[in-house]
């Protein structure tokens, strides 16, 4: 008999798997063992934040240990191939984001392939970015951002964190959809892209809501839109870009685990429960206006689903823009 692999029948033994969980199954595979969830960054970011505290709140539901791992470098490719030639036990996972979707279309070579190496998991979260501008700009909607740029083609600069980056992105989509020119500044991180918007050198940027917060709070910086494709509980009187005259727009942050390919199905349905309970921990209440985050949980096939929109979405744009990194 052939074997069934269509969406519709993983999605359905994933959800008998996870009826099928005893009050003990979590404490049956993972009672004193150590799980890791590798981040791909550097301690102290926003991805090494919310992976902590899905860990803290994951040990209460598989009754192990629940580690996170460092390993960043070559803009998170490092710890995503560690992950990707990990034992397929369910004991290391990676907290994947924003760049595992974009860098198949930015790299020439990869040491893994991020469709087929990898099991998803769970969709942790979402996150958006926030179009900011000098107060004195004299821009005060994304009206007048656009008949800004299409009064002086090529006139306005939006800082990056670097190319590739969401804030780069972001911009870049910006550009495509609504038909303007802007150029592109790459910095290494927000602080000094900020710096520079403060001090005029630079006309807008896509950035994050880490970043942005304090200063549009302090009326030092002016919020225009936010980037997802809904409005936001941490911004509710902001529009969305889409809202505020770019139609189709929607550029996301994202955050989810994913397991190395050849993970068992039931193993992935175990850590898929734990990872959606966990969701709904009072812990996440503070990253959801400090981050800007929207959780999300669900079904593993809903991450891959996800992700595999994203991939094709960035691709355009990267094609479109002409971007490298090697």
């Amino acid at each position: 008999m052939p074997t069934i692999c269509t969406p519709i029948a993983r999605a359905l033994f994933t959800a008998f798997a996870l009826l099928a969980l005893s009050p003990g199954a979590f404490a049956a595979e993972f009672a004193g063992q150590v799980t890791k969830i590798v981040v791909p960054f550097a301690p102290g970011g926003g991805t090494d934040i919310i992976s902590r505290t899905l860990a803290q709140e994951m040990q209460k539901q598989l009754g192990g240990s629940v580690i996170v791992e460092n390993k960043p470098g070559a803009g998170t490719i490092v710890g995503t191939e560690y992950v990707a030639k990990a034992e397929p036990d369910g004991h290391t996972l990676v907290m994947a984001t924003f760049a595992h979707a974009v860098n198949p279309s930015l790299r020439s070579k990869l040491p893994f392939d991020a469709d087929k190496d990898f099991a998803p998991v769970a969709l942790v979260a979402r996150s958006f970015n926030i179009v900011v501008v000098n107060p004195s700009s004299g821009i005060n909607s994304i009206a007048d951002l656009i008949a800004a740029a299409k009064a002086k083609p090529d006139g306005l600069n939006f800082g990056t964190f670097g190319p590739g980056t969401s804030a780069h992105l972001a911009g870049e989509l910006f550009k495509s959809l609504a038909h303007v020119k802007m150029t592109a500044v790459h910095y290494k991180g927000a602080a000094p892209a900020i710096t520079d918007l403060l001090g005029g050198t630079i006309q807008v940027m896509f950035t994050t809501v880490a970043s942005a917060t304090s200063l549009i709070k302090a009326g030092k910086l002016k919020a225009l839109a936010v980037t997802s494709a809904t409005r936001t509980k941490a911004f509710p009187d902001l529009p969305t870009v889409a809202e505020a005259g770019v139609p189709g727009y929607a550029a996301e942050s994202w955050y989810g685990v994913f397991a190395p390919a050849k993970t068992p199905p039931a193993t992935i349905a175990l850590l898929n429960k734990a990872i959606d309970q966990s969701l709904h921990a009072p812990s996440f209440d503070k990253l959801v206006a400090n981050e800007g985050l929207i959780m999300v949980g669900g079904a593993p096939e809903e991450l891959g689903r996800y992700v595999h929109e994203q991939e094709l979405l960035w691709r355009r744009v990267v094609r479109e823009a002409g971007i490298k990194v090697e």
